[in-house]
């Protein structure tokens, strides 16, 4: 069985939590940026027992601040006090500079923000955020036209050495 492969976007010796495997497919990909994650109370253990839904998140520039929709992250299991609400708005850290740079594209050429992966490093979460344009489905079909063409390729090659 092959063994898979991390992930371009999730550092080495990071541990994954979330990937958003939708994004690849339904998204061009122009510029991808680590960002940290703000948590509060008990989402930290939540995450680390993979408590979270990515696939269905976004994120905005607001005020020049970085926001998260849509990440699920489900109560901790063990948690007695105060839980956050699974699906609430979550800020996001990133230099000023970059959230302007992130602002300046989005408004100039229609592109929008998507999470890409959800990991740890060094005990801290980060989110790998993706500036993408989205497709259309016949440029889906056509990247899939094309994949399965250089597979092919690839196959004949290999039988032939």
């Amino acid at each position: 069985m092959a063994r898979t492969q991390k992930p371009l976007y999730v550092p080495v010796k990071a541990k994954t939590l979330a990937l958003n495997r939708r994004a690849r497919r339904d998204y061009d990909i122009i510029e991808t940026l680590e960002v940290g994650i703000v948590l509060y109370g008990s989402e930290i253990k939540s995450l680390r027992e993979n408590q979270v839904q990515i696939d269905k998140a976004w994120a905005h520039v607001r005020d020049n601040e970085l926001w998260l929709h849509n990440l699920h992250i489900s109560p901790y299991s063990h948690s007695v006090a105060y839980a956050p609400e699974s699906d609430r708005v979550r800020k996001l850290l990133a230099h000023r500079r970059e959230i302007s740079n992130l602002q300046n594209s989005i408004n100039q050429k229609r592109l929008t923000l998507i999470p890409l992966a959800l990991y740890l490093r060094n005990r801290r979460a980060k989110l790998t955020l993706a500036l993408a344009k989205g497709r259309k489905q016949t440029d889906k079909r056509q990247q899939l036209a094309q994949r399965e063409a250089e597979r092919t390729i690839a196959e004949i090659q290999r039988h032939q050495h």
